[in-house]
């Protein structure tokens, strides 16, 4: 049985604590803050990243370099057979695109996953890895199950400001102004390979009544056969707003009764396009061995 190494990256919001104490790999994502360079849960801390993000400082998002990927995986091949990795959708990232170019040049070693998933989603794809890794499945076999099962999952947010959404042109200043006197919160969605807009509600009581319903309504549609067979996780996720996000948690679970809820901060990959102060909830089917 090939001894198998698994790879994500800083966007599942396994930090590298949890890495370690999981026995994976986590490449911390970049950050480029008034054109000097961070690495998430490295030299930038989640403290930090809301901090220069509150006070208007330029932030991009980067992807790692192809030579710390490449290095990453040579020293792992000295140790393991091969290496699954597992980094966030290829529909909000060239990472993904990136890593499977390099692969290439691996002779079949490193298998990339593109399972189109982002932040708690993303978690639990790499726990499925290690579920089927330790099961005794190859990394072909690992990276083919993941991708089929790539859209059996669902996200919601809310944002606590339009402000992110004017400043990426997702909106016009004009709707941004307009929301913002009218109290305007957004509902968005990830339903596999982008971020899309779902509704849009007064307030943001409303946008977490509105989150429960969608989610509801998936949990008695599109994911009711796994809601019966007990393989569907429930997650919560939030940039910044700890206090905020643990009143979310508690709606949650009064919505979903007897379910075990993941709680993360949101990947700030995700938090630099939508700022401080969001809530998300989101679900995805864990695998099963068969």
């Amino acid at each position: 049985m090939s001894k198998i190494a698994i790879v994500t990256d800083s966007n599942s919001g396994i930090t590298q604590d949890e890495g370690r104490q999981l026995g994976i790999s986590v490449i911390p994502m970049p950050f480029y803050i008034n054109e000097k360079m961070y690495l998430e849960g490295v030299t930038l801390t989640q403290e930090e990243f809301y901090e220069r993000l509150k006070n208007d400082e330029p932030i991009s998002t980067s992807q790692p370099s192809p030579a710390e990927t490449c290095g990453l995986w040579n020293s792992l091949l000295k140790e393991y057979d091969e290496i699954v990795q597992i980094p966030m959708s290829s529909g909000l990232s060239t990472t993904c695109f990136t890593a499977m170019g390099l692969a290439q040049e691996y002779n079949g070693k490193v298998h990339v996953v593109d399972n189109q998933r982002i932040s708690v989603t993303q978690r639990q794809s790499v726990m499925d890895a290690l579920t089927l890794r330790d099961a005794g499945k190859s990394g072909a076999e690992i990276k083919k199950i993941l991708e089929e099962e790539k859209f059996l999952s669902s996200i919601y947010i809310t944002l606590e400001t339009l402000k992110y959404l004017k400043k990426g042109g997702r909106i016009t200043p004009a709707a941004a102004a307009i929301g913002t006197v009218l109290n305007l919160k957004p509902v968005l969605q990830i339903q596999g390979e982008k971020l899309d807009s779902f509704a849009k509600v007064r307030g943001k009581k409303q946008a977490r009544r509105t989150m429960i319903k969608a989610m509801q309504a998936d949990f008695e549609k599109r994911f009711s056969q796994y809601v019966e067979k007990g393989e569907m996780c429930l997650e919560i996720a939030y940039s910044g707003n700890p206090e905020e996000a643990m009143d979310w948690k508690e709606e949650v679970a009064q919505a979903f009764p007897g379910m075990e809820i993941q709680m993360d901060p949101l990947s700030l990959s995700v938090a630099c396009h939508i700022g401080h102060g969001s809530l998300a909830v989101a679900c995805a089917k864990k695998v099963t061995v068969k």
